[in-house]
């Protein structure tokens, strides 16, 4: 925890809070005497001049050196204030001390308008044409630029409100600055300043309600010290205070009525209380304090009991009370509906080092150079917890370098028991179930993905949903912005402790393994193991040469493949969780327990599981699968859930042809690049939103009944090929123009496609587009010409009579295909007089196509008319200046090659 300083290193002060400044004869015995006495009340140390140092016309030595010894000035701006020599010598000095040190100023005008004071107009003007006749320019100018620069405060203005609401906005205001303004109390108190302003912001002294704060998180972050600081600075501005410290222990030994009796005590100093039981204790704190301001501290609750038998209820207590609450438990806080928690966390790395450096040499710096390395690896260990940095600096302090080596490499076996004691009060007092969940994250889980874990543990019916949630409230575990389980290092280092200890010397009859020397030695030695629960052990880290720091034998041991014996695992029979990366050697193997529900072996050995094993309990690794290959799957009706599988890249379903429903959770896996739905005929809808940010390559051909495509949520940047073929798809949605990087959209044989969507124009990058066999589509939006780089574009066999003009602008187009024409000829008729020749000559009334100049379609390579009725003359003769042409197709017969 951050170090308090002792008794005898007290926390500075200025003398006074507050320093009054006013014109006598205005507001002596009226406004300004009835603040001073509100600022009192509450604890607010205020200075107010005496009448008879007005007696002589210079200020008076003792005021300068009030103001000099107070933290802020509240100016009491009044009528005739500017007429007073001796109140603008006071404001001359006040300014001076904000400029120079920061000095805080509060300005009141009391019904004064500041304009008046800025440009010393009205009755400012009148009383300084008179000052001109007594002082000289130099200290009139200070005057006028003193009154300029206050009057810009922003202040408070009474503006004919009532003065008794008037003066308690103002003590309000100065209670909550003064809070801001102390100073940090001691230099080994390492961040706590940033810790007290977010605090403070969060307690709101100036407000008149009774507020409850909780300080909640893990143990040895610093919550007694931040309260005791905390208190230290506030308890002038209340009427009662008391702060009960270590309550936990306190009540567990001497019970709640001790406690009771400790908290009256120390708010009613001078009286003695005699009750025997909490429900006299109850009725005593409401009925003696329910009419005082009071301040209450609460340090180390760990049962809501503590709460209700010393707090009870918010009126209890009079208004403007404060009670601050520290806990490891945040359910506890939540439970009593307390008005805000704050949450400090561990030190940065900077204040880590400062604080430890305290501790070790008395300094903020490293003195000598050989101990920088050794500090680092110490700070590092601590990882910005206050309680280890300073048990560990403390412990250190004074030895020499060898010392040090030899404590660092004692700590990689043995941690501190101090530090892990301390912790373990919170393991200490939770249930079996949330003790095992603790252990079996501490050894194996720490850092993996939450929804994984619950899977996992849910298998082992520990109920993790609750249980991990009491354990966050505990501080005994975070999730962090990637979803994944976090416990501090030295909380887990301190889960791992309480394994060891169940077993130390017989590795067999531990409950769970982690360290690769223990595992190696329990399988290849086919030890007695019928306790192993866990098995986790990452062999590769030798295997690709990364020292681990451990006796040299494990390091020798290690670098042999693990060999196991076929019975490796025969004794073994609770064993739940099983995970080994190694490449093994193991010619057989008859048993793996049936109660495992995580089986992760990368590098296995053999072609399959055990004969005997009955994988019925088991959780599959879903969050490290990447690829997922079902295809032909023809029994597959829906797919599962695959929020469990986060990290899928390729997801191949394609010919699973009774495949009805698709999974929402599909539509937001953040690295699937390739979905393969090909030939799903029963599948009829998709998730109404897909968001694949990574996806690539979308295949939905032949999905013939599915009527819809779902809208585009995000931009899906990624999506290159969009294959909708053979679909009974209406209508794509507005937000296919988000696919700005889509470069081939298929939508061959959609029969039931009525038009493109405006927005088409969105797909900038778009290369191939093909309508081929798209009956019902007559015309295409003229957005389409935004599309600049298309390249191959198929309007074979729909509706349109010709294709539209705007296409033979396409400079980038190599391929052209516009073969024949479907749909009711109802239709075409229409179009026959001004779009259709009919030409008598060997075709009576056939209908041949007119095409405009081909100049512009300076790629093209391809044109494709098939179907068209077409005879010689049809083709607009520029077609042969261009020089990328190869050829024309015509019905049954080339009309023209261009070989040049």
């Amino acid at each position: 925890m951050l170090s308090l300083p002792s008794t005898s290193s007290s926390i500075s002060r200025k003398k006074y809070d507050v320093f009054l400044s006013f014109r006598g004869e205005d507001t002596r015995k009226n406004f300004t005497d009835h603040l001073y006495h509100a600022l009192k009340r509450s604890g607010i140390i205020t200075f107010k001049d005496d009448p008879k140092l007005e007696a002589g016309e210079e200020i008076a030595p003792d005021l300068f050196k009030a103001i000099q010894q107070s933290w802020c000035s509240v100016i009491v701006f009044s009528e005739s204030y500017a007429s007073s020599g001796w109140c603008l010598d006071e404001l001359s000095e006040i300014v001076k001390q904000k400029n120079d040190k920061g000095y805080k100023v509060f300005p009141v005008f009391y019904d004064v308008d500041p304009s008046d004071l800025r440009k010393q107009k009205g009755k400012v003007e009148e009383a300084f044409a008179e000052h001109k006749k007594r002082y000289d320019e130099d200290k009139l100018q200070r005057w006028r630029n003193a009154l300029t620069q206050v009057a810009n405060i922003k202040g408070w203005h009474l503006n004919h409100r009532h003065e008794t609401e008037f003066i308690g906005d103002i003590v309000k205001k100065i209670l909550a600055k003064l809070c801001e303004t102390y100073p940090t109390v001691h230099d080994e108190l390492v961040g706590i300043s940033s810790r007290l302003e977010e605090l403070y912001a969060k307690i709101d002294i100036g407000e008149d309600d009774v507020r409850i704060i909780g300080i909640c998180e893990m143990g040895g972050i610093g919550k007694t010290t931040l309260a005791r600081v905390a208190y230290t600075q506030m308890s002038s501005h209340f009427e009662c205070k008391s702060f009960l410290a270590d309550v936990r222990d306190i009540s567990n030994k001497l019970g709640l009525v001790s406690l009771q009796k400790q908290l009256l005590s120390q708010v009613l100093p001078d009286e003695c209380f005699s009750f025997f039981n909490v429900y006299e204790g109850n009725v005593i704190i409401n009925h003696r304090l329910s009419n005082k301001r009071v301040l209450i501290v609460l340090d180390d609750v760990d049962n809501l009991q503590h709460l209700k038998c010393l707090v009870g209820r918010r009126d209890w207590f009079g208004l403007g009370s404060r009670i601050i609450v520290t806990t490891r438990d945040e359910h506890l806080l939540r439970s009593y509906r307390v008005d805000d928690v704050y949450k400090p966390t561990t030190l940065n790395d900077n204040d880590a080092l400062r604080l430890f450096n305290f501790k070790a040499f008395s300094c903020e710096k490293v003195p000598k150079e050989d101990f920088i390395e050794l500090v680092q690896h110490v700070v590092g260990y601590a990882g910005g917890l206050p309680l280890a940095l300073e048990v560990l600096g403390s412990f250190l302090c004074d030895r020499d370098a060898s010392q040090w080596r030899s404590a660092i490499e004692r700590l990689k076996r043995d941690s501190n028991k101090e530090i892990l004691d301390r912790l373990q009060i919170s393991f200490d007092g939770l249930e079996e179930t949330e003790k095992n969940i603790f252990l079996d994250i501490a050894c194996f889980f720490n850092g993996e993905e939450k929804d994984f874990v619950m899977k996992v543990l849910d298998g082992c019916e520990f109920f993790p949903d609750i249980g991990i949630d009491v354990l966050i409230k505990k501080s005994l575990l975070t999730v962090n912005k990637y979803n994944q389980l976090r416990m501090h290092d030295l909380l887990q280092e301190m889960g791992r402790k309480i394994v060891r200890e169940k077993s130390i010397d017989e590795l067999e009859k531990r409950c769970r393994l982690w360290e690769e020397r223990d595992v190696y030695n329990v399988l290849i030695t086919n030890a007695v193991s019928y306790s192993i629960e866990i098995i986790y052990s990452d062999f590769s880290l030798i295997k690709f040469g990364i020292q681990l720091k451990t006796t040299t034998f494990f390091v020798q041991e290690m670098n042999k493949t693990l060999s196991l014996s076929e019975d490796a695992f025969l004794k073994m029979k609770r064993l739940r969780l099983l995970r080994v990366i190694s490449h093994s050697i193991c010619r057989d193997l008859v048993y793996l327990s049936n109660e495992l529900r995580l089986l992760d072996w990368t590098g296995y050995p053999l072609k399959s599981l055990p004969s005997s094993f009955q994988p019925e309990n088991l959780v599959a690794p879903m969050h490290k699968l990447k690829v997922i290959n079902l295809q032909g799957s023809e029994n597959l009706i829906k797919t599962p859930n695959f929020k469990m599988a986060p990290n899928i890249e390729s997801l191949v379903l394609e010919g699973c042809t009774r495949l009805a429903y698709v999974d929402p959770s599909v539509g937001v896996l953040k690295k699937l690049k390739l979905l393969n739905l090909r030939g799903c005929k029963s599948l009829r809808s998709l998730p109404t939103k897909i968001g694949m940010e990574s996806l690539e390559e979308l295949i939905l051909s032949g999905c013939s009944n599915l009527k819809s495509f779902p809208e585009i949520d995000g931009k899906m940047e990624y999506l290159l090929r969009l294959y909708l073929d053979g679909t009974e798809i209406e209508q794509l949605p507005s937000s296919i123009g988000h696919l700005s990087s889509l470069v081939l959209l298929n939508l061959k044989d959609c029969r039931n496609l009525l038009s493109l969507p405006g927005s088409i124009g969105g797909c900038t990058s778009l290369k191939t587009l093909n309508l081929s066999g798209c009956y019902k589509v007559e015309n295409l939006p003229e957005n389409l010409q935004q599309v600049e780089l298309l390249e191959e574009l198929d309007l074979s066999e729909t509706s349109m009579t010709k294709p539209p003009p705007f296409i033979f602008q396409f400079k980038n187009l190599k391929v052209l295909s516009f073969n024949g024409r479907k749909g009711p000829s109802s239709k075409l008729q229409k179009y026959l007089p001004s779009l259709l020749k009919v030409f008598q000559r060997g075709r009576i009334n056939s209908m041949a196509l007119m095409l405009p100049s081909l100049l512009s379609l300076s790629s093209l390579t391809r044109l494709n008319l098939r179907d068209c009725n077409l005879c010689e003359g049809d083709i607009p003769s520029d077609i042969s200046r261009l020089s990328s042409f190869v050829g024309a197709r015509g019905s049954n017969k080339l009309f023209l090659v261009l070989l040049e």
